[in-house]
């Protein structure tokens, strides 16, 4: 919210450097911790986005998945994964998702997940190995160039991550170029309910670590339909109120909020327009 990090004027290279420093140094906090031979890597919480999401699995995966998902909702939960479908997981960080869909595919079908942080891949290939996971790959490459062929996927999901996209609309025109006709995409990610002020929509840019911000619902649902998706829908899972994000807020740094702005006034602008939602698409 100020001068030094406007999260709302930087450009795409800023952006994807921004979040590969982010995803970076959350890799490399677990890795450390499992490299000091912790026999838990320490979580990285940033709070009510990313609490309490995996809850009914959090023993079918390694804790370092666990500890590094840094998510807003849980994708393969809702996405109804059928054995023998090929699943592509964009962002995948230190591969959770993509280890619990290898698992819903089972053995006739195959789980991707990509990548653009050589830390966070490194991570979900060794979370890869200690799960036993024979069926899932991680490439690396940017969600507006997936290195796969045209047509070669059943099923896109992602968690918190199209939100972060220097392109958005690229990344879909690839989703939708990599899915098979009748391919679903299903993806969590940060929505707007409604539109905000500029100032609100750093601020939430800041405290919910969504560098480029969310879309409105609206404006995401058109951005699906030109990609030449079908039967699009947002249904929310997680609104963030005014509390949680005063706890938010709480954590920054005094500097990023300038003088003059009463950040009070700003979390009420916020109350109730951010929320965690599942998003889902068809291709003809």
């Amino acid at each position: 919210m100020n001068e030094q990090f406007d999260p709302t004027r930087m450009n795409d290279d800023e952006i994807r450097a921004a979040v590969r420093d982010r995803y970076a140094a959350s890799a490399t906090a677990v890795l450390t911790d499992l490299g000091a031979g912790s026999c838990c890597a320490t979580p990285v919480d940033t709070g009510p986005v990313t609490r309490d999401l995996y809850d009914d699995e959090a023993n079918e995966v390694p804790a370092a998945a666990l500890a590094a998902s840094l998510g807003c909702g849980n994708p393969t939960a809702l996405a109804a994964l059928e054995p023998g479908q090929v699943v592509l997981d964009l962002g995948s960080g230190g591969g959770i998702d993509v280890l619990l869909s290898a698992r819903r595919v089972g053995p006739t079908g195959k789980a991707y997940g990509l990548d653009m942080t050589p830390e966070m891949l490194e991570l979900a290939q060794r979370n890869r190995a200690e799960a036993g996971v024979e069926n899932a790959e991680f490439l690396l490459g940017t969600m507006e160039e997936i290195p796969l062929p045209d047509a070669s996927v059943d099923v896109v999901i992602s968690n918190c991550v199209i939100n972060l996209a220097a392109d958005k609309d690229r990344v879909l025109a690839e989703a939708f170029r990599v899915l098979r006709p009748g391919g679903r995409l299903a993806v969590s990610d940060m929505v707007l309910l409604r539109p905000l002020p500029e100032v609100a929509y750093r601020a939430m840019a800041l405290w919910t670590g969504c560098i480029t911000g969310a879309l409105v619902d609206d404006d995401y649902l058109a951005k699906l339909r030109a990609a030449g998706f079908a039967e699009t829908g947002i249904e929310v899972t997680r609104t963030l109120g005014a509390a949680e994000l005063a706890d938010m807020a709480a954590t920054l740094p005094a500097d990023v909020i300038p003088a003059g702005v009463d950040p009070a006034a700003v979390i009420a602008e916020m109350d109730g327009a951010i929320a965690s939602a599942f998003v889902r698409a068809v291709r003809p």
